[in-house]
């Protein structure tokens, strides 16, 4: 077990956490019996309460279960961004034994139509705006039945914050077999089976991918789930019911939805939810609902700080700040402290661990550091050809062990193999990500052995990006890789050798790819080559553009 860093150990808490043998579905049971009448989630001046929160999942599941025929461990497809709509279904789901399979709502046709046939999910819950997406693989692939949301059904207060068009559109899902509108599959109250699902039951299935093929699902219990729900509100802050969690990182990426979501119910606390960034409501937020805590993203920070009406806002109520993704700058972490007096607390977790596995301690953080390793997790840095453990300040792979590593990619044993390696008798996830560990025991990133883009957050896999661009009719060959964004810090460039003969245009090119696929994975710079380079067995160079471009 790596202890270097225990005489940093946050003062009063112990290296173990014992956690509940329960599922994640009985937080919310819990919270809702000791505070009934308490906001859960506040959405624009609009309030549900514990005791809402609550019977609209048990109605939802029930539906889910009576109508939809959800079994235990089924896999539910849930497409929506943050609202109380997707509390809600993430719970009830769980509440109805079976598995979320959250996806990202930019994702368009054919990309879901993957997260589809993957799963086997038969059901999704997707929201209005985007449930044209997912039409189409209703009835044409395993997916049988879909329930529609529309976010304006919870905006029950008056409010002058500035809500989008697309969240107080009036309702308008479709008149189709199979296909449900939310109000009336709660309407029908239909009641849920007893609860059945166990620790080591499905719970969970974020997609991430790799330097190869499509996305892969990362199979998590609702033991794995509940140590990072668990875990983050007693790294620093008080467990108390009285925190208010502003959730703008999007909840079905892990980080969301343990830190802003499961945290917060698990607590008993309330959630003020964001469904899209908005630096001016996000401060309005802070005043009015004396927010505790924030978890972000650089790019996030960067905007809310700069905000020239930043001087009205108070948001004296803040005891911790923190996030990951990407590198807080120094400057902006400055700015930060200079505002709040508070210290951004950096982290570093992955799809595969839910979340955080290392974590800055309160009274000894370092900068762009990705933290010690927190409660239960042993992390080290290996070499990774000889699997040889390195000393500290020395670079390798950084692998973890810990109660919140995923059980595996969902069938496929081969990456699932791959993906570990047993160290003095146990079994360390291998992160494909390289760093160093220093003489203190924190862990610091330098590189990736994966290929992967950082956009705001947003991770990009050139191998799956590569896949739909040779769609297009004009490209013979295609390299993916990553330029310098000043905002997104990292942005997708396409390298691209026409077909012979063949015209094409660089603005055309992207239109294309914008909708073809999610926004954040779209190119945004096309650039056109006579030959990639290629090694003797022909294999692109890719390491070799990305220098190139990086070196610009």
């Amino acid at each position: 077990m790596n202890t270097r860093h225990y005489p940093h150990w946050p003062a009063g808490l112990p290296y173990l956490l014992t956690v509940p043998e329960t599922s994640v579905y009985a937080n919310l049971e819990i919270s809702a019996r000791r505070y009934p009448g308490k906001a859960a989630l506040i959405f624009y001046d609009s309030i549900l309460t514990y005791a809402q929160l609550h019977a609209d999942v048990e109605a939802l599941a029930g539906y889910l279960q009576q109508a939809c025929g959800v079994q235990r461990g089924d896999r539910v497809l849930l497409d929506m961004q943050n609202s109380p709509q997707f509390v809600i279904a993430f719970y009830a789901i769980l509440r109805a034994d079976a598995m979320v399979v959250p996806v990202n709502p930019m994702l368009m046709t054919d990309e879901l139509r993957h997260y589809v046939n993957d799963s086997g999910a038969k059901v999704a819950v997707i929201s209005q705006e985007v449930f044209p997406r997912l039409a189409p693989l209703v009835g044409s692939t395993g997916l049988s039945d879909a329930v529609v949301a529309t976010y304006s059904d919870y905006l029950t207060a008056p409010t002058d914050l500035a809500v989008p068009e697309w969240v107080r559109a009036p309702r308008d899902v479709p008149a189709l077999p199979r296909i449900g509108a939310w109000h009336a599959a709660l309407a029908a109250r239909h009641a849920p089976r007893p609860h059945a699902a166990r620790p080591d039951d499905l719970a969970c299935m974020p997609y991430t991918s790799g330097t190869t093929g499509q996305p892969k699902g990362c199979i998590h219990t609702h033991r794995s789930l509940m140590f990072t729900a668990v875990a983050s509100p007693s790294w620093s802050v008080p467990l108390v019911p009285d925190q208010v969690t502003l959730a703008v990182l999007p909840f079905f990426h892990v980080t969301g939805m343990q830190v802003s979501m499961n945290s917060a119910i698990f607590n008993g606390g309330s959630i003020a939810i964001l469904p899209r960034w908005d630096r001016d409501v996000a401060g309005q937020l802070i005043t009015r609902y004396g927010v505790t805590g924030w978890t972000s993203i650089p790019t996030m920070m960067i905007d809310f700080l700069s905000n020239p009406r930043l001087f009205e806002y108070d948001v004296s109520s803040l005891k911790r700040v923190s996030g990951g993704g990407a590198a807080m700058p120094a400057a902006i972490a400055q700015k930060l402290r200079d505002l709040t007096g508070l210290q951004y607390m950096e982290g570093y977790g992955l799809s595969e661990t839910m979340a955080a596995t290392h974590t800055n301690p309160a009274q000894r953080l370092k900068k762009q550091c990705l933290g010690i390793p927190v409660f239960n997790v042993d992390s080290r840095v290996i070499d990774p050809a000889t699997h040889k453990v390195m000393p500290p300040n020395e670079m390798g792979e950084i692998v973890m062990n810990g109660p919140q590593v995923f059980q595996g990619y969902w069938n496929d044993p081969k990456k699932t193999a791959e993906a570990f390696i047993e160290i003095d008798g146990k079994r360390f996830f291998r992160s494909g990500d390289l760093g160093y560990m220093d003489d203190e025991g924190f862990f610091f990133f330098t590189d990736r052995l994966k290929r992967m883009i950082n956009a705001s957050g947003f991770k990009v896999w050139p191998a799956e990006v590569e896949a739909m661009m040779y769609q297009h009719p004009a490209i013979q060959e295609c390299c993916i890789i990553a330029a310098h964004d000043s905002y997104r810090g990292e942005t997708v460039k396409a390298v691209i050798v026409t077909k012979p003969g063949v015209d094409a245009d660089a603005e055309e090119i992207m239109q294309w790819a914008h909708e073809k696929m999610a926004a954040y994975k779209a190119p945004r710079i096309v650039e056109f080559v006579d030959a990639l380079p290629k090694s003797a067995t022909g294999k692109v160079m890719w390491r070799m553009l990305q220098e190139k471009e990086l070196s610009k």
